[in-house]
């Protein structure tokens, strides 16, 4: 099984997700772990939206051939990639069809209130979940970029909403 964990900033995904890898017993891609270690030392001032967007395909590609080899060890994968964008969760599902995986959407419907408080909080506490600061310039811009899922995404699908 596949799950899409898909929420806009600060929704409580990476949270989720370790739950849902107790339940499972799943493995889990985080997309901001992969971010902290492989891509953000290298990063200059000057590399934008584009730069993360090349490097965040490439593991993709690497966590798509981890997923084919779970899949076939019949160990669930937990996808929490950011997946903000329609086309981004496409992807994952046409994936999951063309390999005749079983695929969930899970959708953290969460306040804009209730995510910037714990953005801010998680940056102060730099608790479990904390990777990378989340600036407030960064956490208006993903409320820009986030796509909600549409309701045929959300068929067979797991909405979470405080």
């Amino acid at each position: 099984m596949i799950h899409l964990i898909v929420g806009n900033t600060g929704s409580g995904k990476t949270t989720y997700s370790n739950h849902l890898k107790i339940k499972t017993k799943g493995i889990i891609f985080s997309i901001d772990k992969w971010n902290k270690i492989l891509f953000l030392p290298d990063k200059k001032p000057n590399d934008g939206l584009e730069w993360f967007l090349e490097r965040i395909d490439r593991a993709e590609s690497i966590i798509l051939n981890l997923i084919e080899q779970l899949e076939n060890s019949k160990t669930d994968s937990i996808l929490d990639l950011g997946l903000s964008k329609f086309e981004h969760r496409e992807k994952f599902r046409k994936f999951a069809d063309y390999h005749g995986f079983d695929l969930t959407t899970h959708f953290l419907d969460i306040s804009k209130e209730t995510r910037l408080k714990r953005i801010m909080e998680r940056n102060k506490e730099k608790g479990e979940t904390f990777e990378f600061e989340v600036t407030k310039e960064n956490f208006d811009f993903m409320e820009n970029w986030f796509e909600k899922p549409n309701e045929s995404e959300m068929i067979n699908g797991i909405l979470i909403s405080v």
